[in-house]
């Protein structure tokens, strides 16, 4: 299969995943997002108290301001642990001699960075991916089996 074919049909299993998770679990009607890069843990809390969390790994930033994508691969702000997935994109791009996927920091749209983090969740077998906003850069990230329960605390 050529890149350009294994890009698109990531995209779409990427799509078909999402669609699961909003049909199940109500995925982007969360009112907050949380990372802790030290448990490898992404969180979704919800207005009913509900909470889903799965283990997570960080593709890359994506910066609005100036179209450029800092991969997770070489990021001074990615825990070495959480840059497995983005390495496998690396790896992809490596083997292709694809220039968007092995230099550090590219310049690209932000369909673009789906696009990366779509082959790095498609590589990695992972549950799913989120682009979550830091009042600023996009971090595009992967994610493992979710996980639901109550928060019985409220918050």
């Amino acid at each position: 299969m050529n890149p350009e074919e294994f890009i698109a049909e990531s995209l779409q299993g990427l799509e078909a995943q999402t669609g699961a998770h909003v049909a199940t679990w109500h995925f982007g009607e969360e009112d907050e997002w949380f990372v802790d890069q030290d448990e490898g843990l992404l969180q979704f809390a919800f207005a009913d108290g509900t909470v889903a969390e799965a283990p997570v790994q960080i593709v890359g930033t994506y910066n609005p301001d100036d179209g450029s994508f800092l991969w997770g691969w070489d990021h001074p702000s990615v825990a070495s642990a959480l840059q497995e997935h983005a390495r496998l994109a690396r790896e992809f791009g490596e083997e292709h001699q694809l220039a968007n996927y092995t230099t550090r920091k590219v310049l690209c749209s932000e369909a673009e960075a789906w696009e990366f983090t779509a082959v790095a969740a498609r590589l990695a077998e992972a549950n799913g991916a989120y682009r979550g906003d830091a009042g600023g850069p996009l971090i595009f990230m992967t994610f493992g089996e979710v996980a639901l329960y109550k928060d019985v605390a409220g918050g």
